[in-house]
């Protein structure tokens, strides 16, 4: 589930002289975490898409589950001396007005102390879906193909596959394939690593 938040209900005026939508840009939206907004973050997971707060679902089990066997993988997978396995934290995408946060990012190995990985930093980039699934693979989907991310992953833990984005165009992705039981899926960056989503799904 996705819940937006706009400065103002549609079915509502703004204020006279204020714009129809204002959009909140990554600026504001830096300011607004500096001034603890977001406090506790628990409370607010939230993230900017498209200079709109989208307010996440709260974490469940299968969800839990998932993230953590992804990250371990990635952490075995992913080449320590290129890349910096990058776990439901943010990325810049200018340009877009997004902050997103998907659950498993593998980025350029620097420090992010001061500024986010940037979308030509990111080498692969997975969501993990429940009720959010539409949004993943859409929404999302488009503002990844746009900002060039050549790899995206959508886990979707209801029908049990993994869903490959790749060809990014600036209107989405040119390819779409969908992986399910022994079907082997491989980063682009890493060839060499293998994912069956018969280990990241439990039988049953």
């Amino acid at each position: 589930m996705s819940i937006v938040y706009r400065p103002f209900p549609e079915s509502a005026a703004p204020p006279a002289g204020f714009p129809r939508q204002a959009s909140i840009t990554l600026a504001m939206y830096d300011r607004m975490i500096a001034a603890g907004v977001f406090d506790p973050a628990e409370a607010h997971r939230v993230e900017l898409i498209g200079g709109e707060l989208h307010m996440m679902s709260p974490i469940g089990d299968r969800h839990a589950d998932a993230v953590a066997f992804l990250t371990r993988w990635s952490s075995q997978q992913a080449d320590p001396s290129r890349m910096l396995v990058w776990v439901q934290n943010p990325l810049s995408i200018p340009g877009s007005e997004s902050a997103p946060q998907p659950d498993i990012a593998w980025v350029t190995l620097r420090r992010y102390a001061d500024r986010r990985p940037l979308p030509e930093e990111v080498s692969l980039l997975v969501e993990v879906a429940d009720t959010s699934l539409e949004f993943d693979t859409t929404a999302k989907a488009s503002l990844y193909a746009a900002a060039g991310i050549a790899d995206y992953w959508v886990v979707d833990l209801v029908s049990r596959a993994v869903i490959v984005f790749r060809e990014p165009r600036s209107g989405g992705y040119e390819s779409r394939s969908t992986h399910r039981g022994d079907q082997i899926v491989r980063p682009l960056a890493q060839p060499d690593a293998a994912l069956s989503p018969a280990e990241l799904f439990l039988p049953g």
